[in-house]
């Protein structure tokens, strides 16, 4: 065996192929090795594979348009269920007026009643004594005729309905006839009608408002679902789509009836 010179110690090997030698030293130090690589080369690669294994970073502007994208879906979101809280006491309002109008209605309607039946038991009166030829007795049932009545009832004396069997069958059925409370009360019904067809309006408006909430709330959860994606296109995709329902529906909350 050869001996070690330069005071190398054999303990390793070193070197390629059938030309390794069991040596130590600098010698053996200094040889080049084929995959040595320089640190910064390896933290440079290393670096651009996170990138790639993330997906990039965040670009400001992105991260931006998601806050503006967050501040109008609040913004929209309040004033849509504030306007649908309004249009709830709105609805309820109207319905309660539209039901007190009904009430009022009624009560004209039986005095109306009342009325019609005091002016055919009046009239049966003054018939039985105008048949029976009690003038004055028939005078004085024509005196408690009521105002509104006598102007009937003249015009149905004039059709001589004692003689003619064509004619009416009481001043109740003449043109002339009024009644102020029957009116009133066809009146007033008229009006409960038109505002309970406006309280259900309001019902409507209100349940779109509703619906219109919702929607921004799939908006919302589509701006935060975004953020969970690494992916710059997929990422952009969903923002797109959350652009778009938020323009529906700030159309829907335009187009609505406000209070």
């Amino acid at each position: 065996m050869t001996a070690p010179q330069d005071g190398l110690i054999p303990t390793g090997r070193c070197g390629h192929g059938s030309e390794k030698r069991v040596w130590s030293g600098p010698a053996c130090a200094n040889r080049p090795r084929k995959s040595q690589m320089p640190e910064s080369a390896n933290v440079e690669i290393a670096h651009n594979l996170h990138e790639h294994g993330e997906g990039g970073h965040t670009r400001p502007w992105l991260e931006i348009a998601e806050a503006v994208l967050l501040a109008l879906v609040a913004i929209a979101t309040a004033w849509s269920g504030y306007q649908s809280a309004l249009w709830d006491g709105h609805e309820a309002k109207l319905y309660g007026e539209a039901s007190k109008l009904r009430f009022e209605a009624n009560a004209h309607e039986s005095r109306a009643g009342q009325e019609q039946v005091y002016d055919g038991g009046t009239l049966n009166s003054w018939m039985q004594a105008k048949l029976t030829g009690q003038e004055q007795v028939a005078v004085a049932f024509e005196r408690r005729f009521r105002l509104e009545y006598r102007p009937a009832f003249r015009a149905w004396l004039k059709t001589d309905p004692l003689h003619n069997p064509a004619a009416p069958l009481g001043p109740l059925f003449m043109p002339q006839y009024r009644n102020a409370d029957l009116a009133r009360a066809a009146s007033l019904n008229a009006q409960a009608s038109a505002t309970f067809t406006r309280g259900t309006d309001a019902r409507e408006t209100g349940d779109h408002y509703v619906r219109t909430t919702v929607l921004l709330a799939t908006v919302l959860f589509l701006i935060a679902l975004s953020q969970r994606f690494r992916a710059h296109g997929v990422r952009m995709s969903v923002l797109v789509l959350a652009v778009v329902l938020l323009a529906v529906a700030v159309g829907f909350v335009i187009s609505y009836p406000r209070l």
